[in-house]
């Protein structure tokens, strides 16, 4: 079965920031917090500090994945440039999403950059409390702030670009499930991706099928799986609680509007690749057929459309030229 893992970071050079303070990479695949939290980044095997877009590649190959949407977060830092560098290199393997901070003095110049001149058709933002924008800048509403404002009045310009938001759990202010809504409405021309399927928690269903039914009306919203597995403290193989939550988004939203992916390296960390690449297969939520639809053919379909990978195709950068 075809795969495309619709959640994969590239660390071309490990330089995080969030609410936590810098990152410090240490080796090893370990780094640490300028407030003391040391984690394990990347998997034994994959990089000491890196991880680059042939590690990438060999662990894609060994696991039968055909092709990876690359995003980008404040756990890694961005890393726009790099991931230009590997789509233009390796087109029949990756797509990219660019970052940015949008209470920049310098955010529309970075947007109107990564889009006009390097061909980026889909961005990655990373707004969450924990871990993201809002961990370092005051509160906002996604769906209500002028300088965000600037940046969906210049994308709706260009009909299939990606708009893929991690916004954190329920308990914190950057979780805005119905600012998704909103703007999938204002907006129709636009794909929305939620990321880590709003953050679940099986114990709570009602409040995942809530938001969940705000986006029923809005084809243009979908769901992706990744690191669910960790948001659920999950290590025990195919992982029932995962197994509940994603039941629900099928019933809600169907599988057409639901992919997988991985939200690796980190989530590889606490599971190993094999497993969150095959633990939908061992379990009996979707047919063969959905199951094409949610590893291959949604995220196909989102992330690469013609456009979009003809935009990057052709985009020369005029800086260096390349």
């Amino acid at each position: 079965m075809k795969k495309i893992d619709g959640h994969l970071h590239l660390v071309r050079s490990v330089s995080g920031y969030n609410g936590k303070g810098r990152m410090t990479p240490l080796g090893d695949g370990k780094a640490i917090w300028d407030n003391g939290m040391p984690l394990k980044l990347i998997p034994d095997g994959w990089g000491d500090d890196d991880f680059l877009a042939e590690s990438a590649l060999k662990v894609m190959d060994e696991n039968g994945i055909n092709k990876a949407v690359l995003l980008q977060g404040s756990l890694y830092a961005f890393q726009n440039y790099y991931t230009y560098q590997t789509v233009k290199k390796y087109p029949d393997r990756f797509i990219g999403a660019f970052s940015f901070d949008p209470f920049s003095d310098e955010a529309m110049t970075s947007v109107k950059r990564h889009i006009d001149d390097l061909g980026f058709r889909a961005v990655k933002l990373e707004i969450s409390q924990g871990g993201g924008l809002m961990g370092y800048h005051h509160a906002f509403r996604l769906d209500n702030d002028p300088q965000l404002g600037l940046f969906f009045h210049y994308i709706s310009d260009y009909p299939g670009f990606v708009v893929t938001v991690d916004y954190g759990d329920y308990t914190q202010l950057s979780h805005q499930p119905e600012a998704i809504a909103n703007l999938a409405q204002r907006y129709p021309q636009l794909d929305f991706v939620v990321c880590h399927l709003s953050f679940p928690n099986a114990d709570h269903l009602n409040r995942l099928e809530c938001e969940l039914r705000q986006w029923e009306p809005y084809p243009n919203i979908s769901v992706e799986l990744s690191a669910i597995e960790d948001i659920e403290g999950e290590t025990e193989f195919p992982y029932p609680r995962c197994q509940k939550d994603t039941a629900l988004a099928k019933k809600v939203l169907g599988a057409k509007r639901i992919f997988w992916g991985t939200d690796s390296p980190w989530s590889s960390t606490f599971n190993s690749y094999h497993n969150l690449a095959t633990w939908l297969e061992a379990t009996d939520i979707f047919t063969e057929s959905e199951l094409e639809d949610v590893f291959y053919n949604n995220p196909e379909r989102i992330y690469f459309k013609p456009q979009n990978v003809k935009a990057v195709a052709d985009a020369v950068d005029p800086i260096t030229g390349e």
